[in-house]
Formats: C-alpha cells, sequence, structure tokens
C-alpha cells in the first residue's frame, strides 16, 4: 500500500500522471491507494473512478482476510468513505470483464484520457507474510493513442 515513487527511465511519466493532486498525498511515505481514490488525489481524473475503486477495495480487502492488519482495516474505512462520482458522465469502457486479470486505469490528461491495463504481481505465499505484502502494480497502455502519447511525453 505505501510506496517510492520511483525516478527512473520506466517511471518519468509519474510525474505528468500526478500533476495538480494535492501536495500532502505526495509525502513519504506515499499510499498509493489514497493518492487513487482521493478526492484531492487522482480520483477528479480517474473516467472509470467506480470501476478502479472497486478493484482496489476488493485487493485491499483480500489482504485485510489473509492479514487481519488493523492499519489496513483502517484504510479500507477511510478509503470507503470517500466519494465514487466524479460529476463526470457515465463511461460506457468501464462496462468490459476483464476476469481480475487485467484492470483498466482511464485517467484524463491535458492531452485527452491515457487509458492502461493494470495487474498486479503478489510475490510470496499467503503463509509468508513478509513476502505476501509484497507486490508489483504495472500498467501497461491499452490502446495505440495512449502508447503513442507516451513516447511523446518520453522524447521531450
Amino acid at each position: 500500500m505505501f510506496c517510492k515513487l520511483i525516478s527512473s527511465p520506466s517511471n518519468r511519466t509519474v510525474p505528468l500522471l500526478i500533476a495538480g493532486v494535492d501536495p500532502s498525498l505526495l509525502k513519504p511515505p506515499v499510499n498509493v491507494l489514497r493518492l487513487s481514490l482521493h478526492p484531492a488525489g487522482l480520483a477528479p481524473r480517474i473516467a472509470n473512478l467506480a470501476e478502479w475503486r472497486s478493484h482496489l477495495l476488493t485487493r485491499l480487502r483480500r489482504q485485510i482476510d489473509v492479514s487481519a492488519d488493523q492499519v489496513l482495516a483502517e484504510l479500507l474505512n477511510e478509503l470507503s468513505g470517500y466519494p465514487i462520482t466524479t460529476g463526470k458522465k457515465h463511461d460506457p469502457q468501464t462496462s468490459m470483464d476483464y476476469a481480475g486479470v487485467a484492470v483498466p486505469f482511464r485517467v484524463v490528461t491535458e492531452g485527452g484520457i491515457l487509458s492502461f491495463l493494470s495487474t498486479t504481481t503478489v510475490f510470496g505465499t499467503p503463509v509468508d507474510i513478509t513476502l505476501s505484502e509484497l507486490a508489483l502494480e504495472s500498467f501497461f497502455p491499452a490502446d495505440a493513442v495512449t502508447a503513442n502519447a507516451l513516447r511523446r511525453l518520453l522524447s521531450k
């Protein structure tokens, strides 16, 4: 749940994607769930907020079920209280079923909506709490428009 936003060649787009969020949400350690769902974070710019929120909260509930971690339970309670509407019209692409393997993340940027597929890899086993808490979430361009926009941004 907590991460360090790494500045590396592969993550050069992160500052562009998180531009405009409340600076208090970026103080280390950054909680990426809070950053995503907080009304002063990315939530107002997520085109498929209801779907993305459901994905994150479901994943968090699973972690709580395995670990019984009270801190995570408090985080779930906090995040569940955030509003789920952004005032945007319904996004028809949110009804697609990806069988939980990949989850779309659609973010509104100055250049239009960028669409990513998100997939999470969890390392370790459920009985190895230390390793089961290590998860890597990867975002891949979901369409040619997004891939081309990222190439343009990275070439600057």
